[in-house]
């Protein structure tokens, strides 16, 4: 995949709100040591050496060395010679380094500093997320990626219409994807491990920007070795592309205000359908974005506003449609109904352990001390979207971690800031200008914070690389489906875990796979993730001598989870020749105990000649 972030480069050089240091301007400008010029005066100069000008005009006093040389007539008042006037020096930066300042500190270093604090915590984020990024199993809903993904367009334009209209930007692009690397879980695994690595480099950016160097890279390394990023970068879904878009559209926004160009509201405009595409829950940012329009548009920014309404509006355009459409297919995740101990659990869940969640959030607490202006936009930006969909779960059902995501960078920049304020100011004009030592120390907390947060994320990391809490082991079964298959065996299911779907994905590579005689019609006839049972289960396995049940009943019953009558039929005209236990599954092989029937009738409704997904 390639990548998009690279196209939107830091200011070049460092700017200095204060350039004319050698100028005092406003009120009597102090130009020269021997002149003084003010508005409300004529100007004292001297027109050459040795010379004295008419009335009201006085030559350098320092010509008159001899104080007799000089004296008034008889019956004049004597002359007297003004010495020039020397204001006092001020100070032309703002002595207050409070973290109220609004004076932005544009990031220094140009291209190449951009760079490097982009790509160090890029590197270092795909480093960790690369590494067995396909030996864990794929779970439920990346099977259900698989799926949707391996359809063609037209079967895939089918399934949309009844469910999971909002990720379809993100199938064709998985479909697109598959095509081309293939459908192993490291191929399809690349692209999102590509995203969140990237996401950990943007938000370095993003601090960089709104803060200094220092929390900009903190933040970005603190971001690269949280478990989270870890789980959701070798994660066959769009979370890891929603917390990328969000990190990239609030980068364009801020560079936008910093420094306005046709082109970058144009890239922000661009960036906000992304969000939507990526994921409808991370809509929830631009409220943090609409406060950052406010703030600048009470600073004095008359045009900020025609330009944000633009820009949301023409992005939303290509948003709303696929908002509505999948308002109607809400009863997909209805099964979400949080309660109170799910929210008390939301950071443990947000952030993959309470030992990463509890130091972070603590730090981004103190960090909005710090935060300046921006402190109130990053407060909308981790508040609002639990919040709000909290409250509207019942209705939208959307409260959920790994939908959230992209609310933890936030929380991760807010600790970076409140670590580096130790060195010295983060925001305002004399942000990041503490003293040479003050500074270094900024440098020794960056290592020493990150091997902070890596150290309590071990375990997290570790377990992330295990296969899904509670999901059955059917790579095990696959193989030894595989290992003791004969021709014309066949394979049912019983339980609730998609197995169905799981098997097709493990055994997709053997040209030899049992025959799903159950399935009487294809979920591409269906325009869903599942298939229809068999009416007629008799009928059905006339033709099969062995079936391998594949049960992820919860009651060690392996026929409960699957209809009464097909479970009546199988036990009734099959045995139990062996049972394998795996983990959350049990592989049983039956062979027929009767001879089949001799009814014709059978081939009518044979479900192994009907076409199925491969």
């Amino acid at each position: 995949m390639s990548d998009p972030y690279g196209g939107y480069p830091e200011a070049q050089g460092s700017h200095d709100p204060y350039t004319g240091q050698g100028a005092y301007a406003g009120q009597g400008t102090y130009t020269d040591q021997g002149g003084y010029a003010d508005q409300g005066h004529r100007p004292y100069a001297g027109p050459g050496p040795g010379a004295y000008g008419g009335p009201g005009t006085y030559a350098d006093p320092g010509q008159y060395t001899d104080p007799g040389a000089y004296t008034a007539a008889p019956g004049q008042q004597e002359a007297h010679v003004a010495e020039p006037v020397t204001p006092d020096p001020v100070d032309p930066e703002p002595p207050a380094d409070e973290p109220g300042d609004e004076e932005p500190e544009s990031p220094k270093g140009g291209r190449f500093a951009t760079a490097v604090t982009f790509l160090l915590p890029t590197a270092v984020a795909f480093a960790l997320i690369l590494r067995g990024i396909g030996d864990r199993q794929l779970w439920r809903d990346e099977h259900a990626t698989w799926w949707a993904a391996s359809l063609s367009l037209h079967d895939l334009s089918l399934l949309i219409r009844s469910i999971d209209v909002v990720f379809t930007p993100y199938y064709v692009f998985m479909h697109a994807w598959i095509a081309v690397a293939g459908d192993s879980p490291t191929a399809m695994r690349i692209p999102g491990a590509v995203a969140m690595a990237a996401s950990a480099g943007l938000l370095a950016l993003l601090g960089r920007r709104l803060f200094t160097a220092q929390a900009g890279i903190l933040a970005g390394l603190a971001f690269a070795v949280v478990p989270v990023t870890t789980r959701y970068g070798q994660e066959i879904r769009p979370y890891a592309f929603a917390v990328a878009a969000v990190l990239l559209s609030t980068l364009l926004l801020a560079r936008a205000l910093d420094k306005p160009s046709f082109k970058v509201w144009v890239a922000y405009t661009l960036s906000v359908p992304l969000i939507g595409w990526s994921h409808l829950a991370s809509m929830a940012v631009l409220g943090a974005h609409l406060v950052m329009i406010v703030m600048a548009r009470r600073a004095g920014d008359k045009i900020v506003g025609w330009a944000y309404a633009a820009a949301f509006t023409l992005g939303m355009c290509f948003v709303v449609p696929m908002a509505v459409s999948g308002s109607g297919q809400s009863g997909q995740i209805a099964w979400n109904n949080p309660v109170f101990q799910d929210l008390v659990d939301f950071p443990k869940n947000l952030f993959g352990a309470w030992a990463v969640a509890v130091p972070i959030m603590a730090l981004g607490a103190i960090g909005l001390v710090f935060a300046g202006r921006w402190a109130l936009p990053l407060a909308v930006w981790i508040v609002l979207p639990p919040l709000a969909t909290y409250v509207t779960a019942a209705q939208l059902h959307l409260f959920l971690p790994r939908y959230l995501l992209f609310t933890a960078p936030a929380w991760v920049l807010l600790a970076a800031v409140a670590v580096v304020r130790i060195a010295g100011p983060v925001t305002g004009a004399k942000a990041g200008k503490a003293a040479a030592a003050r500074r270094g120390l900024g440098w020794v907390l960056v290592p020493a914070m990150v091997a902070g947060i890596a150290f309590q994320s071990l375990p997290g990391i570790r377990e992330t690389r295990q296969n899904a809490l509670g999901e059955p082991d059917f790579r095990g079964a696959a193989q030894l489906i595989e290992a003791g298959q004969k021709k014309g065996d066949g394979i049912v299911f019983s339980g609730v875990q998609s197995e169905r779907r799981a098997m097709d994905y493990e055994l997709r590579n053997d040209a030899d796979r049992p025959r799903d005689w159950l399935m009487y019609r294809t979920p591409q006839e269906e325009g869903s993730f599942g298939a229809v049972e068999c009416p007629h289960p008799a009928k059905c396995l006339a033709k099969a001598d062995r079936l391998w049940l594949v049960s992820t009943t919860l009651d060690g019953k392996p026929f409960s989870g699957m209809p009464k009558t097909s479970a009546t039929v199988i036990q009734k005209s099959f045995k139990v020749v062996k049972t394998k236990k795996l983990k959350y599954l049990q592989l049983v092989l039956l062979e027929r105990t009767r001879a089949a029937t001799d009814d014709t009738s059978v081939d009518k409704d044979d479900a192994a000649k009907r076409k199925v997904h491969t």
